[in-house]
């Protein structure tokens, strides 16, 4: 089963792989720079109906020295099946590609994670033909990054972190410099990261935590239930009960008013009498897509946004 947990690993190696900087320390290889990656496909599927797909596959191709490479896997508990789907993993893949394969493993626990370093062999008796050694980067490997000058300097390895000690008493010192840290880019970057931890944490007590910490950025991740979102969908639930047209309206209007109110804008009257007699979804779907992102809420009729707003009778 995905997890909330996985998609947010597999985007943060895909979009910044320099986050595997604890793999290619245990290598004894300097820190990788993004432009030495690419990504390959997932799939490992062959001409059969079982399909197999790993998280993430890229390839580490730096213009001198070897080229491997790496395949990413988050794993939340224990899993002998899994272990065996590795070992298929790293066969298929060197073979189709030709090249050496570090499996590298994403665990949130430590029992999880001391697990997950195997090694698991396929074997006779004491004669192992296949041996699979996964590089784990769990509690035990990842520092904790509780620095906000290195969340700065560092931001993919801070958000690793804050995923990989999510269960760990540390936890809320490593959000809190987190948020500090993320604080320091440009509004757009910090929205990014900090909706990458948020899905990253996933159902766990620190998620809560988070959700305190960001009040201030809500942005929207679909399909994760995110603050933003949350809004949205208890405006929309609050309009169900009035009356199909007019209460997706209404539900519509109510989410734009409370993403305005979650980010703290202060919301005239005039602003609130003109979002709630509204009765173009159109209009309001825009004003619901830039409520995240305005400075100010009076900025959500600003000419240019591709809906012109009805003449009220």
């Amino acid at each position: 089963m995905v997890t909330s947990t996985h998609e947010a690993s597999h985007r943060l190696f895909q979009e910044h792989p320099e986050a595997l900087a604890p793999v290619f320390e245990a290598l004894g290889l300097p820190p990788p720079s993004k432009e030495n990656f690419d990504e390959l496909s997932p799939d490992a599927t062959e001409i059969r109906p079982l399909e197999r797909r790993v998280d993430t596959v890229l390839r580490f191709a730096p213009d001198m020295g070897e080229h491997f490479l790496l395949a990413v896997e988050s794993q939340t508990k224990k899993d002998p099946d899994k272990a065996r789907s590795w070992s298929y993993y790293v066969a298929y893949l060197c073979a189709k590609y030709d090249l050496p394969v570090v499996l590298v493993a994403v665990c949130r626990d430590r029992a999880t994670a001391k697990w997950a370093m195997g090694p698991f062999e396929c074997a006779v008796a004491s004669w192992p033909t296949q041996t699979t050694r996964p590089i784990v980067l769990g509690p035990q490997t990842v520092p904790e990054v509780t620095d906000e000058a290195t969340v700065a300097r560092r931001p993919a390895l801070a958000v690793l972190s804050a995923i990989v000690h999510s269960e760990s008493r540390r936890a809320p010192a490593i959000l809190e410099a987190v948020v500090r840290g993320l604080l320091s880019f440009e509004p757009d970057v910090t929205k990014y990261w900090f909706e990458m931890v948020e899905v990253g944490l996933e159902s766990t007590p620190t998620r809560k935590h988070w959700r305190t910490l960001m009040q201030d950025v809500i942005t929207h991740f679909p399909g994760h239930r995110t603050l933003f979102e949350e809004k949205y969908l208890e405006g929309m639930a609050d309009g169900k009960a009035e009356g199909k047209a007019e209460g997706e309206a209404r539900g519509e209007a109510k989410g734009v008013l409370r993403v305005l109110e979650v980010r703290g804008l202060v919301i005239t009257d005039a602003v609130r009498e003109r979002i709630a007699a509204c009765t173009d979804l159109t209009l309001l779907n825009d004003w619901l897509d830039r409520a995240g992102t305005v400075e100010r809420a009076e900025d959500l009729f600003t000419p240019g946004t591709g809906a012109t707003e009805p003449t009220k009778n």
